[in-house]
Formats: C-alpha cells, structure tokens, sequence
C-alpha cells in the first residue's frame, strides 16, 4: 500500500469568504475535512506544502494524516479548487477513512522491463492508453502505483486489464470489458514509409488512368 504522508494543518473558527480570503494572504489554504458520520472540520494548511504534494504525483491516492491541533485524522484528498488566473490552490476537501472504508482512486501505471521488450527494440514505440486504472479498495490498501510488464510483448502487442495482477481486494471500477492500459505500436518511420508509398503507387495509378485520355485528345 501507499505510505501515510503526515500533513500539518491548524483549525479554522469560522466559515466564509471574509476568513477565507485571510486564511490565503497568510500562505494559507483553507479546507474541510468531512465523512466517517462526524462534524466537519474547517483547516487551512500550509499553501507551499500542498503545492509541493500536488507535484509529487498520486496525490489523490495518498493516505494523509492530516494533524490538527494535537490530533490526527487519516483522509484522501478529494478535491483541490484552483483559482482560474492564477491557477493556486484556493480550498481542499478532505474525505475522513478508516482501515476499512471502501474507497475508489485513481492509481498511475508503471512500466518495467523495458529492456526485455522485443517490440520496443525493434524500434516500436509505448503507446499508453490510460496513465491511470480507476480502482476500487480498501483504504489501507490503496497501491502506490500499477506496475506493467513489458517483458515479451512485441510490436502490436497490448496490455490489457486482464494481464495486470492487482493486489489482493483491489479491483477495477471498470468490469464490463477486457480495457487496454496500452500498446507497442509500429514505428513511426514505418507508418511513415508506408505511407508515402501508398501514396506513390495512387499516383502512378493516377497518372496511368489520364495517359490514355491525353492520347485520345491528340488523336482528336
């Protein structure tokens, strides 16, 4: 599973624009921690902190603690809101869970053995199909990431849901079909080639079909 990240973070009294506007010109953001049938709980956390977590990736498929006043609420992170200009965070929901709440997140893929994959050494090229698998678990039980073994696949070759092997209870959201996670495809050049080929022969053919009709007109 993921680790637990502690995240720092101070009580806020009182709602509203008036205290959430303050809350920012301090560096701060504010935010909810909510679930788990209890109260919510306004905080504001540390606005270069949250930003540095929103770029280390997985950040909603993270377990936080998020420590409040001596006290600590294990959370997801379920929504961030940025501001439309200057694209800063401007509020953070955080959804309270327990060892065993039944959560669905978004966990990225990782590819290995590259260097293991004929189709790759034949000049093929990673297509990936979806960054990330939608999964459905318990909250302690969220992966870090999906890893995707390349070992053997050549070119044409795809990576479906089916192929991966997931952790004991965790499953996919999506169960209605065999999805692709990703693919070897041909070379570019290749296409490339083929192309300009096609292309070639459409234009003898074309040049073909108009000789006999200038013929005929000098005839005429």
């Amino acid at each position: 599973m993921s680790d637990v990240v502690e995240f720092p973070a101070v009580a806020r009294e009182r709602a509203g624009k008036g205290p959430a506007r303050a809350a920012r010109r301090a560096g701060q953001v504010p935010g909810v921690i909510y679930g788990a049938k209890k109260d919510p709980s306004l905080i504001s956390v540390e606005e270069r902190l949250l930003n540095k977590l929103l770029h280390q990736g997985g950040f909603f498929s993270t377990l936080f603690d998020v420590k409040v006043d001596g006290k600590t609420e294990r959370a997801l992170a379920r929504d961030v809101q940025f501001d439309p200009v200057s694209d800063n965070p401007v509020h953070i929901d955080f959804l309270r869970v327990s060892a065993t709440t039944s959560v669905t997140v978004e966990v990225s893929v990782h590819f290995i053995n590259e260097d293991e994959c004929p189709g790759l050494k034949e000049g093929g090229v990673l297509n990936v199909v979806r960054h990330e698998i939608e999964l459905s678990c318990r909250a302690d039980a969220i992966p870090s990431q999906i890893e995707i073994d390349l070992a053997g696949l050549q070119i044409g070759d795809g990576v479906h849901i089916s192929m991966v092997k997931l952790p004991s209870g965790v499953e996919p959201t999506i169960t209605d079909r065999d999805f692709t996670i990703a693919t070897i495809a041909a070379p570019t050049v290749v296409r490339d080639e083929a192309a300009e080929e096609q292309e070639a022969a459409e234009g003898e053919a074309e040049a073909a079909a108009e000789a006999p009709a200038e013929e005929e007109s000098k005839e005429d």
